[in-house]
C-alpha cells in the first residue's frame, strides 16, 4: 500500500518517523507493507534533521503525487481550506481513500469531501482531526451508532484549558497565563485561532455532525473565546465549588415548536468541581458523552502535538489500507437526520452574573424585578463588599446572582435591562453555568 503525504511538519514528521519505526508491526495489521510514494512539501530542500525517509521522495507538486496511479492512499496534514480542499476532492474523486487532520476544511466544507468520496468510492477517514490521539470520532461514527447520543461536552482546545488551567491554580489574569502557556510551547505566536474559540468551534461542528447524523458547519456553532474571563470570574468561581473551562457543547432538542434541533456552542462556562471535565488540566482534552443506552461515557488524553495526533492519523490508515486491500468501502458519511440548528438564543442555559449596585433599601427588589420580567428565575442571590463601579454612580455592594436554567436570549435581555438599572454601577461579569442543576 503506498502513500501520498501533503505535508512534513510537526505531524507530518512524526507520521513518517512513526511509519519507519512501527513498519513490520504496521505491515502485519494490514496485511500489507505501508510505503512512501511521495511527500509533497513546500521546500524541498529544508532540513529536516534525521528524518528516516528518502530525500529524493519530496516533491513541491502535490497534485501531481495525488495523481500518481501507484498512490493507494493521501494522507492530508497541511492544514487549510485552500488548496486542501481541492487536492482532497481530486484524490477522492479518483477513488484514493484520504486520511485528514483538517479539522477546518472538515468545519468548513466537510460535505464536499464526503461528497467526493461517495462519487468515487472511497474511504474518507479523519479522527486526528478532533482531540489528537483520543480515540473519539471512530466510537461515535462506529461503536455507537445503535444507540442515541443526546449530548457531548468537550474540553477539546489544550491551549485554552492550560491558560485557564494556570488562572485557577495561581490567581493569575488572563494574560499572565497566555504568556505562560505561549513560553511552555502551548499557544502559538498568534493565539487568536485558541483563544477566541474558532479552533474549538471547527471541532465542535464535526463532533456534532457524527454524533446527531446532521452536517453541522462551523457557521453553525455560537462561539465564545476566553480573552474576557478575569482573574476575579475564577476566584467566583471557585467560591461555588466550580471551575471554569472553555466548553463545546452540542445537544439534541426540541425547539420552540416542539421539532427535534441540535444546538452548538462554545464558550466558557462554570462548572461543578464534581463534573468528570472538571479535573482536566494542563493542555489535556476531554469529551462527554451523554447516550440513552449507553449511559455516560467519558474520552480523555492528550489532545495536540506532532506525536498523539500522528497516532490517530496512522490508525486511520491502517483502517482504509485494510479495507482497499479487502475490497471494501467503510460506512459512507450519515446525515439521514438532517435536523436544523438552533439558534443560540433558544439554548438552554444558567447564568452567573455579578453587579455593582447602590447600596440602599429597595435595590434588590428592583433587580429581582427585571429577572421576573424576562421570566428567569433566581437560584442563589450572594450580597459582599463593591468590586468597584464608575465614579459618581453610587456603586458600594456587590450582587452575584445564579440564574436557574432559562433560554439564553431571556438571560442576555435580562442583563440588557440590568445594565440601564440607575441603582447598577456596572454588570462585572457574565458567565454561563453548566453541568449541574
Amino acid at each position: 500500500m503506498r502513500l501520498a503525504l501533503l505535508g512534513c511538519g510537526t505531524v507530518g514528521s512524526e507520521v513518517v518517523r512513526l511509519l519507519h519505526e512501527q513498519s513490520a508491526d504496521l505491515a502485519a495489521r494490514i496485511g500489507a507493507p505501508l510505503e512512501i510514494a511521495g511527500i509533497a512539501v513546500r521546500r524541498v530542500g529544508r532540513d529536516r534533521g534525521d528524518l528516516p525517509v528518502d530525500p529524493a521522495l519530496f516533491t513541491t507538486d502535490p497534485l501531481g503525487l495525488i495523481k500518481r496511479d501507484d498512490v493507494d492512499v493521501v494522507v492530508e496534514v497541511v492544514g487549510g481550506i485552500e488548496p486542501a480542499r481541492g487536492w482532497l476532492v481530486e484524490a477522492l474523486r479518483a477513488g484514493k481513500s484520504v486520511v485528514t487532520a483538517n479539522k477546518a476544511l472538515l468545519a468548513e466544507d466537510g460535505a464536499a469531501l464526503h461528497d467526493a468520496a461517495a462519487e468515487g468510492g472511497a474511504d474518507l477517514y479523519y479522527e486526528a482531526s478532533v482531540a489528537g490521539a483520543i480515540p473519539l470520532l471512530r466510537p461515535l461514527r462506529d461503536s455507537l451508532h445503535g444507540d442515541r447520543i443526546n449530548r457531548v461536552t468537550g474540553i477539546v482546545n489544550g491551549t485554552t484549558n492550560f491558560i485557564l488551567s494556570a488562572m485557577d491554580a495561581t490567581g493569575a489574569g488572563f494574560a499572565e497565563a497566555l504568556e505562560e502557556a505561549t513560553e511552555l510551547g502551548y499557544a502559538e505566536a498568534d493565539p487568536t485561532a485558541d483563544v477566541e474559540g474558532f479552533d474549538a468551534a471547527a471541532k465542535a461542528a464535526i463532533l456534532a455532525s457524527l454524533a446527531f447524523h446532521t452536517r453541522v458547519t462551523a457557521a453553525d456553532v455560537h462561539r465564545e473565546g476566553i480573552t474576557e474571563v478575569t482573574a476575579a470570574d475564577v476566584a467566583s468561581a471557585r467560591a461555588m465549588g466550580c471551575t471554569i473551562k472553555l466548553l463545546c457543547i452540542a445537544a439534541r432538542g426540541a425547539d420552540a415548536e416542539g421539532r427535534e434541533t441540535v444546538s452548538v456552542r462554545v464558550h466558557p462556562a462554570m462548572i461543578p468541581l464534581t463534573h468528570p471535565l472538571a479535573s482536566v488540566g494542563d493542555a489535556f482534552n476531554a469529551v462527554f458523552v451523554e447516550a440513552e443506552a449507553a449511559g455516560q461515557l467519558m474520552f480523555y488524553g492528550r489532545g495536540a502535538g506532532g506525536a498523539p495526533t500522528a497516532s490517530a492519523v496512522l490508525g486511520d490508515v491502517v483502517a482504509v489500507a485494510r479495507n482497499r486491500l479487502a475490497g471494501a468501502r467503510a460506512a459512507s458519511e450519515s446525515a439521514y437526520a438532517d435536523l436544523a440548528v438552533r439558534p443560540m438564543g433558544e439554548a438552554l442555559t444558567r447564568y452567573h452574573i455579578s453587579l455593582d449596585v447602590a447600596d440602599r433599601p429597595g435595590v434588590l427588589e428592583a433587580v429581582a424585578g427585571v429577572f421576573a420580567r424576562h421570566e428567569v428565575s433566581i437560584a442563589t442571590v450572594r450580597q459582599g463588599p463593591a468590586g468597584g463601579g464608575p465614579a459618581g454612580r453610587g456603586s458600594d455592594a456587590e450582587l452575584v446572582i445564579v440564574t436557574h436554567v432559562a433560554p439564553d436570549a431571556a438571560l442576555a435581555a435580562t442583563v440588557r435591562e440590568l445594565r440601564g438599572l440607575d441603582i447598577v454601577g456596572s454588570v462585572t461579569s457574565v458567565l454561563r453555568v453548566e453541568g449541574g442543576q
